[in-house]
């Protein structure tokens, strides 16, 4: 999927300095301030192992002086990533995620064609309860304002509320929008909207992609709490949850960073992003398609006789190299016996090969859903099960 929006592999070390985070991600974040893996080498440097992507993503981009080639860059990378938290279903300490960055571009479009990109991955992979959630943050203009409203509605009811948001309403009060704690959640319910207090360009931004995601087709849900969980976000941010994971329900999330290349000494470079966490992918997926799904059979080949043998493990290669799941058995038994465990592994098709099939050129398919049957050339029963399996 994300070779065919023209997506290039990236590959980053899984050490970086500490700095890197510090300055990207936020030094008040939980991940920087309570998460982080971080050492010291026998040089006395601070070394962190990557707890995301993203910014390691931007430093290679400024380092390779990949702004020069004078080209939106559309990179992608996977891998693991460490944080120290509380091990639980879909959140571990080291954990796998596939990630893209699109570099050199703030066009409201190019928002809309990677979340819709994510979308038609979900689709394809069966998740078909994901829902799109979006927001924005504002922009280096806007947001400063807002954060001060922020923090006059809540130094009145800070003694109310948790000590992380405490300590965040005097550090960076955007972040009390993301905290979990049940007892907080009246009070940020009633916090002003983010969106209400948009500069004029971030808000024909936001509305550009919204309407664009409405002009193809992909339904979202609209989220003034959603801020995510990294300093460097400007504008669009989003997450995709997903009904059958509980309550680590989101499968990935992103948005746009638009100053973090100058965060890090750079050039001024637009960027937008997401990161989809590996772990709760396959989580989603199993849950979507039961395992009995996953280990049925495409097709079973029935044999008969010694000499049809090595032609059926001819086609059950040859099928295997076009993608089929295929089964066969080597032993020499009764068809009524082996259309018994075709049966039994719930495979879709029995190709059945005996010495009459062979001599005719034409093999029996046996569609064991439906009950019917046909004949059908060998090198023509590749087309003929795709053909059947996409209907």
């Amino acid at each position: 999927m994300l070779s065919a929006y023209n997506f290039e592999e990236i590959r980053t070390p899984v050490l970086e300095q500490t700095a890197l985070f510090a300055r990207s991600v936020g030094a008040e974040t939980d991940i920087v301030s309570k998460e982080m893996y971080t050492f010291e080498d026998r040089d006395h440097q601070l070394l962190t192992l990557r707890p995301e992507a993203t910014a390691s993503v931007v430093r290679a981009y400024i380092e390779r002086g990949l702004s020069n080639e004078g080209r939106i860059q559309k990179l992608y990378y996977l891998g693991p990533m460490f944080r120290r938290e509380r091990p639980q279903k879909g959140r571990y300490r080291q954990f796998y995620q596939i990630g893209a960055e699109v570099l050199g571009s703030d066009h409201p479009l190019i928002d809309a064609e990677t979340l819709e990109m994510l979308m038609l991955l979900l689709e394809r992979l069966g998740l078909k309860q994901s829902s799109l959630l979006l927001n924005s943050v504002g922009c280096s203009r806007c947001r400063p304002e807002y954060v001060k409203l922020l923090r006059r509605e809540l130094e009145p009811v800070k003694s109310r509320m948790c000590a992380d948001c405490q300590r965040r309403i005097e550090t960076n009060p955007l972040r009390v929008l993301d905290c979990k704690v049940e007892a907080d959640q009246p009070i940020i319910g009633r916090l002003p909207s983010i969106l209400d207090h948009l500069c004029p360009e971030c808000r024909q931004h936001f509305e550009t992609v919204t309407s664009e995601l409405k002009r193809r087709g992909i339904p979202y849900e609209i989220t003034v709490r959603l801020v995510r969980g990294l300093d460097y976000y400007t504008r669009t941010t989003f997450e995709i949850i997903h009904g059958e994971l509980g309550a680590q329900n989101a499968l990935l999330g992103g948005g746009r960073y638009d100053g973090l290349s100058e965060i890090l000494g750079g050039a001024p470079t637009p960027g937008f992003g997401f990161a989809i966490g590996e772990d709760r992918l396959a989580l989603a997926v199993e849950a979507a398609h039961s395992l009995e799904a996953q280990t049925r059979p495409d097709a079973y080949i029935a044999w008969m006789g010694e000499s049809a043998l090595a032609p059926a493990l001819e086609l059950a290669r040859s099928l295997r190299r076009e993608g089929f799941r295929v089964e066969i058995g080597f032993e020499p038994v009764k068809l009524k016996k082996m259309l018994g465990q075709a049966s039994r592994l719930r495979a879709r098709f029995a190709i059945i090969m005996g010495e009459e099939e062979l001599a005719s050129g034409r093999l029996q398919v046996k569609d064991m859903e439906a009950g019917q049957q046909e004949q059908v050339a060998p090198e023509l029963i590749g087309p003929y099960l795709w053909e059947r399996l996409k209907a």
